[in-house]
């Protein structure tokens, strides 16, 4: 499983992986279910690689963040989106101590500790993506 592979389709639960292409939609493929589907051009995507985090002193891109998630976590999933806003918050200053607090909703965070646990279980190895990242960039 790629990283930069990774979407989110707006209007849609979960996170969806980019296996192919036609003339007027892309396939995709559920992480949870594996259930594939054409996403339409007129449908809002978001590639994951695109997603950056707001901080005090730059933008870290996502990617980023979640290697830090899973440095903090040993690998393991974190907490529920579901925990109580103060917890969430505490759990993401912990990750992330400069993140600007008046930028990143809580929202925000709830959506990426849900992300984070999707690609967890469905077995993508953040110590890992940056060496393949690395290689594609070199070819």
């Amino acid at each position: 499983m790629e990283f930069s592979k990774i979407i989110s389709v707006t209007g849609k639960p979960g996170l969806y992986q980019v296996v192919s292409q036609s003339k007027n939609a892309i396939i995709v493929e559920s992480l949870t279910d594996k259930k594939r589907l054409a996403v339409n051009a007129t449908q809002n995507v978001s590639l994951l690689e695109n997603i950056a985090i707001y901080t005090y002193e730059e933008d870290l891109p996502l990617l980023d963040v979640f290697k830090e998630m899973y440095a903090k976590t040993e690998g393991k999933e974190a907490i529920s989106h579901k925990e109580s806003s103060k917890k969430l918050e505490t759990f993401f200053a912990e990750v992330l101590p400069n993140y600007d607090d008046e930028r990143v909703y809580t929202s925000n965070i709830k959506k990426v500790v849900q992300w984070y646990n999707l690609l967890v279980k469905s077995g993508m190895d953040f110590s890992k993506t940056e060496e393949a990242t690395e290689e594609t960039k070199a070819e």
